[in-house]
């Protein structure tokens, strides 16, 4: 006889209509984690220079650099960890791990302390933005990956657009402390009631995937042989891998480098507002289509693709000038990006059985989010030296590369089977 308990436990069933509500609440909080890197887009390099009287471009970027390296450690510590702890524990954590960065943002006395909160926040984008990644994952199971990732995504950027746009609008008016400061008080402090209160573990929908996977049921590899594998062995995984660093090393140098580049060229801050939040809106809402589009023409094509129209839209930046052509410039490298950015991830989840997959998706964001690290050191450096010109070129060239090497290297993973 069944107990009062199973009786009232709720059906484990995957698939997005089965899942709506908590994957819906999912996309909600993902647009809280968005919303606290977008608020630093515009204000963070002009605040550099106008603010703290910094000159030198790698010392500017050195907050990206901080954000990069801690954002991709803790995005292999949440993959590895979301596996043995759960998903929703990390989540939380993450933001708490978020709550003083506004206010280091609003009050910090020296540039140092910028860097500090960055490295709170790159806890906060590891933990969170993988948690939310794996648990829609985990939600949806195989038919419908490509789709859930574009959700995700463009939730999280179209966040990114719209606070990067009000804090750099509202800093006119506010100022350039006090209009981030507020803007990511208000996200980290909805993001975390949701987290603790509404958000429900994701994990069971996992084991029920792996009991259906096609591979049938997997050892659970060691930590070493999940990075080994992700990393290098399974060349489609090692493809994906390069193809997400160097798409962060571009993000980086467009978050850094193109507000300064702007300035440098007599646009207002306004001006430079609406171009910083032009490229990631596209990104966002182009990310509604690409992700569903992946389902069904398969993944390779838009990953090349979309590393080579972003490298045009690099190119664009540097050859041609005037606001309504960076403006077009901006929008061909956002939907350069939403092309890449959630097949990348349905590739990880094509090609990975359940059991390992959380831990691939870590590994994966390690270096995808190690581009942020080394795009600001690599445009700062290049742009001490040479001008920033040529660190913006020299990024596009790098972007052309990648797509080159992803055709080369990889396969279509649309219908992979783990082994």
């Amino acid at each position: 006889m069944l107990s009062a308990r199973h009786l009232s436990a709720p059906e484990i069933q995957l698939g997005l209509r089965q899942n709506a509500r908590q994957f819906l609440l999912l996309v909600l909080v993902n647009a809280f984690v968005g919303g606290m890197v977008g608020v630093e887009r515009v204000v963070l390099p002009i605040m550099a220079e106008r603010q703290f009287g910094m000159a030198s471009r790698a010392a500017i970027l050195s907050f990206l650099v901080s954000f990069g390296l801690v954002k991709a450690g803790a995005n292999l510590f949440a993959g590895r960890a979301s596996d043995r702890l759960g998903r929703k524990r990390l989540l939380v954590a993450g933001w708490l791990f978020g709550l003083p960065v506004p206010l280091l943002i609003g009050f910090a006395p020296s540039w140092g302390w910028i860097v500090f909160a960055n490295v709170l926040l790159g806890v906060n984008q590891g933990f969170c933005w993988s948690t939310t990644v794996i648990m829609k994952i985990d939600l949806v199971g195989r038919a419908r990956r490509g789709l859930a990732m574009g959700l995700n995504e463009a939730s999280g950027y179209l966040a990114v657009s719209a606070a990067a746009f009000a804090a750099g609008r509202w800093a006119s008016s506010l100022g350039l402390r006090l209009a981030p400061a507020l803007l990511g008080g208000t996200f980290v402090l909805l993001g975390l009631l949701c987290s603790v209160f509404l958000v429900r573990e994701s994990q069971p929908h996992a084991r029920l995937e792996a009991t259906q996977h096609l591979s049938g049921t997997a050892s659970q590899p060691t930590f070493f042989e999940v990075f080994w594998t992700t990393s290098w062995r399974n060349r489609d995984l090692m493809a994906v891998c390069q193809a997400g660093l160097v798409n962060n090393l571009n993000d980086g140098m467009a978050w850094g480098l193109l507000p300064l580049y702007f300035a440098a060229r007599g646009l207002s801050l306004p001006q430079i507002s609406v171009l910083s939040s032009l490229y990631p809106a596209v990104w966002g809402l182009a990310q509604l289509g690409t992700g569903a589009l992946s389902d069904s023409i398969g993944r390779k094509m838009l990953i090349a693709g979309g590393m080579v129209v972003q490298a045009a839209a690099i190119a664009m930046f540097v050859i041609l000038d005037g606001f309504l052509v960076w403006a077009l410039a901006a929008v061909l490298l956002g939907l350069g990006t939403a092309m890449v950015y959630p097949t990348l991830l349905a590739a990880i989840g094509d090609v990975t059985h359940p059991t390992w997959r959380a831990s691939a998706l870590g590994v994966y964001r390690l270096w995808r989010d190690s581009g942020y690290a080394a795009g600001a050191l690599l445009a700062g450096v290049i742009a001490d030296a040479l001008g920033m010109t040529v660190a913006i070129a020299f990024i596009g060239v790098l972007t052309l590369l990648s797509g080159i090497a992803v055709i080369a290297i990889m396969k279509e993973t649309r219908h992979a089977q783990s082994a």
